[in-house]
C-alpha cells in the first residue's frame, strides 16, 4: 500500500466515523459523492484493501503474449541483428516482422536475454552549440565519410552527406572515392531539387582550398602570402555566388558528423537487413529508405518559413560550371594543348582576336572537352601529331684500311717493336750530330 492509499484510507475512515460528512471526504479525494458511497460500503465489506487497485500485483490485460516475446528474442538473437539497439529493433520488429512493441519493452526482452546490456549514461564534457541559421538554404554543411558500410559484404564505400543548417533536411550519395568530380556530382544534385544556397560550410580538405607551401625562411621572416588560385570547387562555388567558409575543427560542423554518427550506425544495420552488397544497392537503399526516413523523423521547423535558396540563372550552365576548368592560349595554327592532346580549333569558328588569345577549356564530367572564347563555344576536333619520318637505313660502307693497319685496328709498325735492338749510345750520338 503506498502513501497515497494510505491517506485515501484515512479520510474514508473519517467519512465512515461521521467525523467529516460525505460531501467534505468527496472534495478532498476529488471524487463525486456517489462514489465515495461506493468506497464506504467496498470498505465495510472488504476492509482496507478497497483502496487498492483491484489488478495491482497481477498480469496487465495488454501485457504482450509470452509466444510473441520469445518470438522476437529469437529474432533479436540472429546474426543480421547483432549490435542493434532497443530503439532500432523496435523499429526493426514492427517494419519487418510486424511485432508492435515499444522501445522500453523491447529493452526489457534484450536485458532479460542478454542481448542488451544497460549502461550509465557518461557525463560529457558541455559544449555549448551554435544556434541554427533562421531559414532553409542559409548554410548547407558538406562533407565526407569514409567507413566500412557494407560490412565486408562489397566494395570500400565513401558517403559524401549535405545537411541543411536550419532543418537538419539532408541529402547523401554512396562514391567510389572522395574525389572532386564526385563531390561535384552531390552538389549538383542539391543545386537542381532546391536551388543556390546562401553558403556551403566544410573542412579544410585538398578539394575546397588550396595549401599554402612557404618555405621556413618566409615564415621566419613573416612575409605576406601571395594569394593561390582556387580549387576546381572553390572556383564552381565562386561563379554560382555561393559563399564558402571552412570549418575550425570537426565541432563546428557538428549537424554533419552527427548525422555521420547515426548513419554508421542505422544505415549500416539498414543495408545489412536489405542485404546490399553493391555500390547501386546501397544507394537505392540510402535514397528509398533511410533519406526518407531521417527527412520525415530527424528535421525540425526553420524560425522562419522564407527558403533562402536561389533558382539557378540561365547564363549559368552547371555542365560548365561543374567541371575541370583550365585556361590555354591560342598557338598561330589555332590549336590548343591540353591533357596530353591538340585540339584544333574548325575554320568556321575562327575570328579576330582569337590567335594568341587565352580561351576556358572545361573538361565536363561525362568526357567531352568544351572550348569557350568570351562567350561563345568554339567547334573543335582531336588532331593527331605527326609521326616523325623513318630514316631509310643507309647502306654499309665497307671500311677501306689504312695503310699500314692491320685486323684488329693495330699499326704494323708497333709489332715486335720492343723487342728490335737499338744502335749503341756513342753511334746515336753520331748519327744524331751528322743528320743535324
Amino acid at each position: 500500500m503506498t502513501q497515497a492509499d494510505r491517506d485515501r484510507l484515512v479520510t474514508l475512515r473519517k467519512a465512515q466515523k461521521k467525523l467529516i460528512k460525505q460531501r467534505e471526504a468527496a472534495e478532498e479525494l476529488g471524487l463525486s459523492v456517489r462514489q465515495v458511497k461506493r468506497l464506504l460500503y467496498a470498505l465495510k465489506k472488504h476492509g482496507d484493501k478497497t483502496v487498492m487497485h483491484g489488478l495491482r500485483g497481477g498480469p496487465s490485460n495488454r501485457r504482450i503474449a509470452e509466444k510473441i516475446q520469445q518470438k522476437a528474442v529469437k529474432i533479436l538473437s540472429g546474426e543480421e541483428y547483432a549490435g542493434f539497439g532497443p530503439t532500432l529493433a523496435s523499429e526493426s520488429l514492427a517494419s519487418r516482422h510486424r511485432i508492435v512493441a515499444s522501445r522500453e519493452t523491447v529493452r526489457t526482452w534484450m536485458t532479460a536475454a542478454g542481448l542488451w546490456k544497460p549502461g550509465k549514461q557518461k557525463i560529457e564534457r558541455i559544449h555549448e552549440w551554435r544556434a541554427r541559421r533562421s531559414r532553409l538554404g542559409e548554410l548547407v554543411q558538406w562533407d565526407t565519410s569514409d567507413h566500412d558500410w557494407l560490412e565486408g559484404r562489397g566494395p570500400r564505400l565513401y558517403l559524401i552527406g549535405m545537411i541543411d543548417d536550419a532543418t537538419s533536411r539532408a541529402m547523401g550519395r554512396f562514391v567510389g572515392s572522395d574525389s572532386t568530380v564526385e563531390n561535384m556530382g552531390v552538389l549538383e544534385r542539391w543545386l537542381l531539387q532546391h536551388g543556390r544556397m546562401q553558403g556551403c560550410y566544410t573542412d579544410k580538405a585538398g578539394l575546397f582550398q588550396t595549401a599554402h607551401k612557404t618555405k621556413r625562411e618566409e615564415q621566419r621572416e613573416g612575409k605576406d602570402r601571395q594569394p593561390l588560385p582556387p580549387t576546381q570547387i572553390g572556383r564552381a562555388l565562386g561563379e554560382l555566388n555561393i559563399v564558402w567558409t571552412p570549418a575550425h575543427s570537426p565541432q563546428a560542423k557538428g549537424r554533419i558528423e552527427r548525422f555521420f554518427e547515426t548513419a554508421q550506425d542505422r544505415l549500416v544495420k539498414g543495408m545489412r537487413l536489405a542485404g546490399a552488397k553493391t555500390m547501386a544497392q546501397a544507394n537505392a537503399y540510402l535514397e528509398k529508405e533511410y533519406l526518407p526516413w531521417w527527412n520525415r523523423t530527424r528535421t525540425v521547423a526553420p524560425a522562419n518559413d522564407d527558403d533562402a535558396h536561389r533558382p539557378l540563372e540561365k547564363h549559368q550552365d552547371l555542365a560548365a560550371i561543374l567541371s575541370h576548368v583550365e585556361s590555354r592560349r591560342v598557338k598561330n595554327d589555332y590549336t590548343i594543348q591540353f591533357a596530353g592532346k591538340i585540339y584544333g580549333i574548325e575554320r568556321a569558328d575562327i575570328g579576330a582576336g582569337l590567335r594568341g588569345a587565352a580561351v576556358r577549356v572545361e573538361q565536363r564530367r561525362d568526357g567531352t572537352v568544351a572550348i569557350r572564347f568570351r562567350d561563345k563555344y568554339l567547334r573543335c576536333q582531336v588532331c593527331e601529331r605527326a609521326k616523325p619520318a623513318d630514316r631509310a637505313a643507309a647502306p654499309r660502307v665497307a671500311s677501306v684500311r689504312k695503310k699500314g693497319a692491320q685486323a684488329g685496328g693495330q699499326k704494323v709498325w708497333m709489332k715486335d717493336f720492343m723487342q728490335k735492338t737499338g744502335p749503341a749510345l756513342g753511334q746515336a750520338i753520331a748519327i744524331s750530330n751528322a743528320t743535324s
